[in-house]
């Protein structure tokens, strides 16, 4: 009895994951297929970016720290509010969250959302990652956080940093949104000192993995841009180990997750410092 319901098992996975390729953008949830296009997505981001300005970020000086942390797939929170605490002790202007906060159920989103401080004590960018998707997560990521694309920018007395948030979670940035992306970079990236790019998926692959991969032809597009327009660092997520490459004048930064119980757990310090770049990784 037992071989024929592994066939069926193998067979069953074997065809969800051949539905799954056929869709773009997708998010296989067991046997399940949760779509929401990166179009339709960007779309409704562009709608809540229409009545909500983005954020501008004053400091007193010109030294000023971001915390960016992701992967933390609530579950538990005690990393979570660990970093939240650190992110308050060590004064940090903002903290940015790269994606797969949750498993993309509604109770994760409520629990996150719940421990999650308030704007006026800590300012917080969350991009959407493909756990987030799942169960359709983005439904609940939109009602309760609104656009995943976007921008905020940091003005210190002598300068101004600009931070752009990107979503590719389903690894892709889609046509609308790679365009938007481009516009931005031509006719706003001269207007700043330093330029932040941060998504979820991260572009370069450093180990053997099965997460999710991006189009090279995307990459190749996205790293011309990305020299072209001088953007000093990109910031991902997913890949649940931190490294670090420097291609053309860019690093490219992947952080470890910071969910709990893992050995590795941990977020990413970016100090600026006289528009001087320095990042480090932290561990619990």
């Amino acid at each position: 009895m037992e071989y024929p319901m592994r066939k069926r098992l193998i067979i069953l996975f074997v065809v969800s994951a051949f539905i799954a390729s056929c869709f773009k953008d997708s998010a296989l949830i067991g046997i399940f297929i949760s779509y929401k296009s990166v179009n339709l997505r960007f779309d409704q981001s562009m709608i809540w970016n229409s009545t909500h300005p983005f954020k501008v970020i004053e400091v007193p000086n010109d030294d000023y720290t971001l915390l960016t942390m992701g992967d933390s797939h609530v579950g538990g929170m005690t990393n979570l509010d660990r970093f939240f605490s650190i992110s308050k002790t060590a004064y940090a202007s903002a903290v940015v969250m790269v994606g797969d906060l949750t498993n993309g159920r509604a109770g994760d989103y409520a629990l996150f959302e719940q421990h999650l401080p308030d704007q006026d004590s800590l300012a917080s960018f969350p991009i959407v990652g493909n756990h987030d998707l799942n169960y359709e997560g983005w439904n609940e990521f939109y009602s309760r956080f609104g656009s995943s694309t976007y921008i905020f920018t940091v003005k210190t007395p002598v300068a101004k940093d600009l931070c752009i948030c990107l979503d590719n979670a389903g690894a892709t940035l889609g046509d609308k949104q790679l365009a938007w992306l481009t516009n931005l970079l031509e006719t706003m990236r001269s207007n700043y000192r330093n330029c932040f790019v941060f998504a979820h998926v991260n572009l370069f692959r450093f180990r053997h993995t099965e997460s999710t991969n991006p189009p090279v032809e995307e990459l190749q597009v996205l790293m011309d841009l990305f020299t072209r327009y001088h953007v000093d660092l990109v910031i991902n997520g997913h890949d649940h180990r931190h490294n670090s490459a420097f291609f053309g004048i860019t690093w490219y930064i992947i952080m470890d997750a910071l969910e709990d119980g893992l050995s590795n757990a941990g977020y990413l310090k970016l100090n600026v410092n006289n528009g001087k770049l320095l990042f480090t990784f932290e561990y619990f």
